[in-house]
């Protein structure tokens, strides 16, 4: 993966007005999120966006890393959550006016797609929770999961934290359940969350649907 990410670097510094400029870009994105370096991978991205700017993937997952990594703490942290929000809406109303391409079956294409909705749709709905809109959130991190063929569990938690926010009660312990349901490091917060709601909707009133 190092190689890969220094042959790009090269490449870039070598040929800065190459027309195989975005496929590097992308690369490099990929590349850079796949061994976390977080800064590295944005800076990438949005220069690959800025080149290709109907490229859904790409738009989707810096949609996704912004609203994750942004916190109260990152510099200009409200410019960068109308910028994830910008990308991930901008990619939902792209994708479904992609033309399929020739080498492509409408499987792979359609799969790629979703790949691409799910991340766009998640890092709008994380934006929404950090701006306290957690009702408006909802909806998208239903459309995340009901896309993916292996949801997130990051996307059940949110979804999970999202309705308790908001009192569906039931839908939060649904979630969290089937978050708790997937091993790995969300486990212990998911169960304790679903626990922690049943506690709660005992003693408040659950919202109408």
């Amino acid at each position: 993966m190092n190689k890969k990410i220094e042959l790009g670097e090269d490449l870039v510094k070598k040929y800065p007005q190459s027309r195989y400029l975005p496929p590097v870009y992308y690369s490099l994105t990929i590349a850079y999120m796949q061994t976390n370096q977080v800064q590295k991978m944005l800076d990438v991205g949005d220069k690959e966006v800025a080149l290709v700017p109907n490229d859904i993937t790409t738009l989707a997952i810096l949609a996704q890393t912004i609203s994750r990594t942004t916190n109260s703490s990152t510099p200009n942290a409200a410019q960068q959550l109308d910028k994830a929000a910008t990308y991930a809406k901008k990619a939902i109303e792209l994708a479904p006016t992609l033309p399929k391409p020739e080498n492509l079956t409408e499987e792979t294409f359609t799969a790629g797609k979703n790949q691409a909705l799910i991340a766009a749709h998640s890092g709008l709905g994380l934006v929404l929770i950090k701006h306290g809109k957690n009702a408006d959130a909802i909806p998208e991190f239903e459309q995340a999961v009901k896309l993916d063929t292996n949801p997130d569990p990051v996307n059940y938690y949110l979804l999970g934290m999202a309705n308790k926010s908001t009192s569906h009660f039931d839908d939060a312990i649904a979630a969290f359940n089937k978050c708790a349901a997937a091993p790995g490091p969300m486990q212990a917060q998911c169960k304790a969350q679903a626990d922690d709601t049943k506690k709660k909707s005992a003693t408040e009133l659950s919202a109408p649907k």
